[in-house]
C-alpha cells in the first residue's frame, strides 16, 4: 500500500439520489472527489477498495453496483482496466452472466472512481461489519498481495447517533467516539483505529469500524511512518462522515 483515502458511503452523495437536496452535500462531494484524485495521483498499479457488508471476501471485476434500491436507475461497474485478464478466484461465478453485485459501500466507491474515469483494474474487499480485529488483521495482510503499488480507497461512515433525528437516534457517546476517529484519521494513528471497540461501534451504528481497521492493519503491515490529512468531518443528517488521506511520511 502506497497511499490510502477514506470516504463515507451515504447514498445521498450521488446527486441523482439527493435531488433538490444535492447541494447540501456539495462540500462532502468535493472533499471526496479531491481525495480520490489525490489517491490516483500516487501512481498505483491499481486501486483497491474496502467497504462493509456481511462476509469477508475479495471481489475482482467484473462486478457491478446499482443505486436502484435507493431510488435511481443508475448502475456503476467496478473498473476492470483495458487489459485485465487475471484468473478469477475459485469462488467466482462460472458464467459471464453471473456478475456479482456490489454492496452499497463499494457501489459508492465505484461511483467515486468512475467520476475520475479510472482505467486501472480495481480489486474490492467486502468486509464483515462484525469481524473481530484479529480477523480483519488477516484481511489487511492480504492487501499487499494484490498489487506491487496499491492505492486503497476505504469506505465507511461514523456513528449514526448524532441527535434525535439521526437514523440511530441520539447517543451521548457518539460525539466522543467520532472525535477520536477524526483524530486517528488526521494523525494516521493506526493503533487508535485498531483499538476501536467492536461492541461500542455496533451500538453507535458505526459502518466504518471494520474497513478503518483494515486500513490500519495494512498500514502497519506496510511498515514505516504515515502522514494523515483530515479534510472533512461533519454529521449532516445525524451521521458522521469523514474524508481523509494517508501517505508515507
Amino acid at each position: 500500500m502506497v497511499a490510502a483515502a477514506v470516504c463515507p458511503h451515504p447514498p445521498l452523495i450521488v446527486p441523482e439520489l439527493a435531488g433538490a437536496a444535492a447541494a447540501e452535500l456539495d462540500d462532502l462531494r468535493a472533499a471526496a472527489d479531491a481525495a480520490v484524485a489525490w489517491l490516483l495521483a500516487s501512481a498505483p498499479d491499481g486501486p483497491g477498495a474496502a467497504g462493509v457488508r456481511p462476509g469477508d471476501r475479495w471481489i475482482v471485476p467484473p462486478a457491478i453496483g446499482t443505486f436502484r434500491p435507493w431510488g435511481a436507475d443508475l448502475s456503476v461497474p467496478l473498473p476492470a482496466g483495458p487489459d485485465d485478464a487475471r484468473a478469477r478466484p475459485d469462488d467466482a461465478p462460472a458464467r459471464p452472466d453471473e456478475v456479482p453485485a456490489l454492496p452499497l459501500s463499494l457501489t459508492v466507491g465505484a461511483w467515486l472512481l468512475a467520476r475520475h474515469r479510472v482505467r486501472l483494474p480495481v480489486d474490492a474487499a467486502q468486509v464483515d461489519a462484525g469481524a473481530t480485529p484479529a480477523e480483519l488483521a488477516s484481511l489487511a495482510r492480504q492487501v499487499h498481495q494484490h498489487r506491487p503499488r496499491l492505492a486503497l480507497l476505504v469506505l465507511g461512515d461514523g456513528s449514526a447517533c448524532h441527535g434525535t433525528k439521526a437514523p440511530g437516534y441520539d447517543d451521548p457517546r457518539a460525539g466522543a467516539y467520532d472525535d477520536g476517529v477524526a483524530r486517528a484519521l488526521a494523525g494516521a494513528d493506526a493503533e487508535a483505529l485498531l483499538g476501536l471497540d467492536p461492541v461500542l461501534s455496533a451500538r453507535l451504528k458505526v459502518a466504518g469500524r471494520a474497513p478503518w481497521q483494515v486500513l490500519a492493519g495494512a498500514a502497519r503491515a506496510a511498515g514505516g511512518d504515515w502522514h494523515g490529512d483530515l479534510t472533512y468531518h461533519a454529521a449532516p443528517y445525524g451521521v458522521a462522515y469523514f474524508v481523509a488521506t494517508w501517505e508515507r511520511a
